[in-house]
Parts: structure tokens; sequence; C-alpha cells
């Protein structure tokens, strides 16, 4: 039986119907299919095996009247919707709903569809996607959720155990496999409080080859998944590009004065000027692994000479074949994202 779909072997007499219920959906949806007189035999046949094989049972077909029309007709109440769908079975043996033509073989198709509108209502109802498969509402909880800032000292803490602390202070409900967070026996590098849930997390999580993905649970609703990022399309951010323009964000980086680095390590020069301009620096370390870069080896030069942190850090980090960006946090406070100028494949 279909996950999502609790079948009750109900049908209304009078016009062949289809009762599909939910324990967890919002309501419940009732597919009415009325026949075209030129629709094979076959494919009545063919139609009704199908469904019931994707879960679909008790299906009764009718023939076509001339006030049938394809459409969701709303009825129940508020609280408890029922949505009758009216489709055709047509001439070429297609089922035709309000969400699209469907061929033999599309079954599984037709049970998604009609699952989604008994979670999520009527697409003219719906809230609009806006990333993750999540709806507007349900994605800025998950921001809301990961945008406090992490309150402990993660410098030199195991890696693992940053994860577990930050997961057990979210609202939301989180998936992961022990097995995969126990492998990461390392510890951080960097001191990361004062940033937000989001952002630590997902920087903590990638050196580990594990991503964030925020989703639809079975539930109806928002969870987390901690998992590896092999097969993720969409994956938490580390960091968001800023609405505001970078001289607005950090002023420092843009005001000139005398510099001079003369050979020293990159990644003396990050940390130094991280700390002039008030704002953490977030390495890459999975994309410096991969291209061999290692930031306290590589040296960086440039002629003492009046300019700006920008331009010394564009300089001296390519050098070393690095770049840096100005990113925000889920806070909109200001961090510098390092990663290399060649990107992994």
């Amino acid at each position: 039986m279909r996950q999502g779909y609790r079948m009750v072997g109900l049908a209304l007499a009078a016009c062949g119907s289809l009762l599909v219920a939910s324990a967890q959906a919002a309501g419940r949806v009732e597919l009415v299919l009325v026949t075209d007189r030129d629709a094979p035999l076959t494919a009545q046949q063919t139609w009704v095996r199908e469904l019931g094989q994707a879960g679909i049972r008790n299906v009764r077909l009718h023939r076509q009247r001339s006030t049938d029309r394809v459409e969701i007709e709303v009825r129940g109440t508020k609280d408890s919707p029922l949505y009758v769908v009216h489709g055709t079975l047509d001439s070429r043996g297609d089922i035709v709903l309000p969400g699209g033509r469907y061929r033999r073989g599309q079954a599984h198709r037709v049970a998604t569809w009609l699952d989604e509108l008994a979670r999520r209502g009527p697409p003219e109802s719906r809230e609009p996607v806006v990333a993750f498969g999540l709806p507007r509402s349900q994605m800025a909880a998950a921001r809301d959720d990961l945008t406090p800032a992490v309150e402990f000292s993660t410098k030199d803490v195991a890696r693992a155990e940053v994860v577990r602390r930050i997961v057990r202070r979210l609202q939301l409900p989180v998936r992961m496999d022990e097995k995969l967070l126990a492998e990461a026996t390392d510890r951080v590098a960097e001191e990361l409080k004062g940033l937000s849930r989001g952002t630590v997390l997902a920087y903590v999580l990638r050196p580990a080859g594990l991503v964030l993905v925020p989703r639809m649970s079975d539930a109806a609703g928002p969870e987390y998944l901690i998992t590896t990022s092999r097969g993720q399309r969409e994956i938490w951010p580390i960091g968001w590009t800023p609405e505001k323009r970078r001289q607005d964000l950090v002023p420092k980086m843009f005001e000139f004065l005398t510099i001079n680095l003369d050979n020293v390590p990159v990644a003396q020069a990050l940390d130094a000027i991280g700390k002039r301009l008030e704002i953490p620096v977030l390495v890459d370390h999975s994309a410096l692994a991969r291209h061999g870069i290692d930031p306290e080896e590589k040296r960086a030069t440039v002629p003492r000479g009046r300019t700006t942190y920008s331009l010394v850090l564009n300089k001296a980090l390519f050098q070393a074949k690095l770049k840096s960006e100005l990113r925000v946090d889920e806070a909109r406070q200001p961090f510098l994202w390092v990663t290399t100028i060649k990107p992994i494949r």
C-alpha cells in the first residue's frame, strides 16, 4: 500500500468513485473518473489494475455526460476538507486530471498527485514553494530555527560533538545516521561561537562530507536531514549572499591604509586581516585538501603601499590559488569565506 494514503473501501454508487483518505493529511481526496465513449475497453481494465497496484482501490468508471468537467471540487469544512477530483479517461486511453495527462504505466504519478492534493490542497490555494520543496512559511520556520547564535566555544572541540550540541538546540526534528557522524573524529579548528546555527552546522558538516537538508517529513511538516552530500541537489549553504553592499556591510574592508606583506604565510595573513576587520574567517578545508593547498605553507608578498584590505586579500590569496567572498549568516552577520579558485568537481 502506498505510504501517505490509507485506502478505505468506500465508493459512491451514484457516480462510481474512489475515496482516498490519509490519517496524516489535511484533507481527503475523492477521485471520480468518467470514460469517453470512444475510450478503449482494454484501457479501462488496465487503469483499474494499475491504480489498484498503486494503492488506489475500488475504482469505478461511468460514461461521460455533458455536465462532466475536469476540475477539483472543494467540499467539507476548513478543518476537514474533501477534495473531489473529477477526471476523464479519454479516447486515447489516457487519464486527464486537473494535474495533467497521465498515460498507462503512470498510476504512481496519479497517486503522488492525489497525495500532494490531500496534504496541500488545490494548487491555487497553496503557498508558493521557495526552496527544498518547502512552502514559504515552512522555509521561514526552518530559517528562524537556524538563526540563533551558537552559544558555546567550538575551537578544538570534536566535530561530532559540535554537531550534536547544535542539533539538541533545534526546534524542528532532525534525522541523521549516527554512524556517519561517528566517523567525524577530528576537531574544529575555528572559533565559531556567535555565528548562527545554520551557518556553523553547514560549515562543520562539510569537511566530514555531510550536508544539512531541510525537507518535508512524512508527518507533513518540515524536518532536517543530515546525510552525505552524494546525490543532494539542494543543501543548506554556508552563509548567504548579502543584501547590503560590501562597502556598507564591512566598511573597514575598503578603507585605504598602508600595508606591507613580505613572504608571509597565507594563514597568518588571513588571521591578521580577520582580526582587523573583526569578522570570522571560514576556510573551505574540503576544497583546499582536494587541491593540495596548505595555507600554512603557501606564502604571499604584497609590496608596501596604500591599499585596502579587500585588495590585499585578493592579491595574497591569488598567490595561493585561493579567493575570498564576503557572506552573511542567517542573522545577517558578515564573515569571510575562503575557498579555492578552482572549484571541486
